[in-house]
């Protein structure tokens, strides 16, 4: 490689570097800034991040997404693990398959409309309980299929062993299987979580009006400007989900999870 491809290559990787943790890096400036967006930058200061604690509905509102997102995620995984147990006790379900794709596939608008339209007719109102069901939908086109895949590449060899050595088939899914899908439950399960706490057109069409999560929360608070607020509570989440990632990515950690 000559020096004009080495310095044309390093160009491109700073520019795309850049333009990946430009937004972010701005985001995280004005949150210390005095003035409000899009004011320039004018004195460096922590009122936004004090006020941040003094607003209990933008709070209720990041709990709400929590409760949301982990309820959602355990149900979705437990769903999931249910059907690798059916393969296992002889169901085929390898023919359902292609059908949790379509949640991946179809507009999430669509799926919005669709599922406000079932629980209308169904006469269940909105609330916490319609939007984690929403949320357990899409994220069954993840889990199924991701675990449906990894427990089709493990060795069955060992499957046959646990169950001619005299294990029941329960004691097999339990002992011999989940141990070697771990990681790849512990990796769909991140990721759902992560896409149902970010979500939002789910959460604005299936949560009703009592309930209320972070994202519709900033949408809403976006109409009257861009808060000082929210880039501190963005900062924050910026800085907890980079340490989260740090420490998962870890040697140590990633010796004893893989």
């Amino acid at each position: 490689m000559n020096s004009f491809s080495r310095i044309s290559s390093t160009f491109f990787v700073i520019l795309t570097y850049v333009f990946l943790y430009l937004p972010i890096i701005v985001l995280v400036a004005f949150s210390f800034n005095t003035k409000t967006f899009p004011s320039p930058f004018e004195q460096f200061t922590l009122k936004w991040y004090h006020q941040l604690f003094l607003t209990p509905d933008l709070w209720q509102a990041f709990f709400n997404s929590l409760v949301v997102a982990l309820s959602s995620t355990l149900l979705s995984l437990f769903l999931g693990m249910t059907m690798i147990s059916f393969h296992i006790y002889g169901s085929r379900i390898q023919k359902m398959i292609p059908f949790f794709y379509g949640n991946l596939v179809i507009p999430e608008t669509v799926l919005a409309l669709a599922l406000t339209s079932f629980f209308s007719f169904c006469n269940i109102t909105l609330g916490v309980h319609t939007l984690i069901v929403s949320h357990t939908v899409i994220a069954l086109g993840f889990v199924v299929p991701i675990l449906y895949v990894r427990y089709t590449s493990l060795d069955p060899r060992l499957i046959e062993a646990s169950l001619v050595l005299g294990a029941t088939p329960l004691q097999t899914f339990f002992k011999v299987i989940i141990p070697q899908l771990r990681p790849a439950i512990i990796s769909i399960g991140l990721l759902v979580f992560v896409i149902s706490f970010d979500d939002f057109i789910l959460s604005y069409f299936c949560s009703g009006t009592s309930f209320q999560t972070l994202s519709v929360y900033l949408i809403s608070s976006l109409r009257y400007g861009i808060s000082p607020v929210v880039n501190a509570l963005s900062t924050l989440l910026l800085l907890g989900t980079s340490v989260a990632v740090m420490i998962f990515c870890s040697p140590k950690v990633k010796t004893r999870i893989f």
